[in-house]
């Protein structure tokens, strides 16, 4: 399987990466993730290029340290080296990079595009929905003897 068969399945408006600027502020920011009902935001300047990813664990992260990361922009809070695939990219390969490095979003890129983004609940869901087709198909073919 290839991510860019779960890119394919995911709902059309969660099929739009929601982006932010590294200049923006981590209210917008914060905004943005309860308004899409989301975990991370792609950072890019353009909207096209991956400049960084922020999720909520940096936002509650800082705000461990640092009360005051509210007031802070997007890029101080960032990760800037940031884990992508590619939409031809083998699905479990790229499940057991996000499990291994504990990270639950990964940008998908074709070429230095932004084509999408895939989280570890797209992953789930997709194993599930497999697993549930495998236990239907065995069924059939055991009520048939």
């Amino acid at each position: 399987m290839r991510i860019g068969t779960i890119l394919q399945a995911k709902d059309t408006a969660r099929r739009d990466v929601v982006t932010i600027t590294p200049d923006a502020g981590v209210r917008e920011l914060i905004a943005l993730l309860a308004e899409h009902n989301i975990g991370a935001l792609v950072v890019s300047v353009d909207g096209s290029r991956v400049d960084g990813i922020v999720s909520e664990r940096d936002v509650v992260r800082h705000l461990h340290h640092d009360g005051t990361v509210i007031h802070n922009t997007v890029a101080a809070i960032m990760t800037a080296a940031v884990e992508t695939c590619a939409p031809d990219d083998d699905l479990d390969e790229v499940m057991t990079t996000m499990t291994t490095r504990r990270f639950r979003h990964v940008p998908v890129l074709d070429g230095t595009t932004l084509v999408g983004i895939v989280s570890i609940g797209d992953v789930v869901k997709h194993k599930i929905g497999q697993l549930q087709f495998e236990r239907d198909q065995l069924d059939s073919y055991v009520h048939q003897q």
